[in-house]
């Protein structure tokens, strides 16, 4: 999904309950997310952004996060 200025594409929006918050701990981040991505299970995870670090300026990044939360794992 791709993110503009903070906004997502309407198309695209996530329908979440309020109070939400994505807030994995590191392993299930490596057991659930990233393990499937790298062998390419199936891999769904409509709260995690992908951005090509090469061509983002830093002061861009924010802007893409997916949910209000702007922590980035690199």
């Amino acid at each position: 999904m791709e993110t503009f200025c903070g906004f997502q594409k309407e198309e695209e929006q996530m329908d979440l309950p309020p109070g939400f918050r994505f807030h994995p701990t590191d392993e299930e981040l490596i057991t659930h997310y990233l393990h499937k991505k790298v062998l390419d299970i199936s891999f769904s995870a409509k709260a995690i952004g992908e951005v090509d670090l090469n061509k983002s300026e830093p002061w861009e990044l924010p802007w893409m996060a997916k949910m209000g939360e702007k922590e980035w794992y690199f």
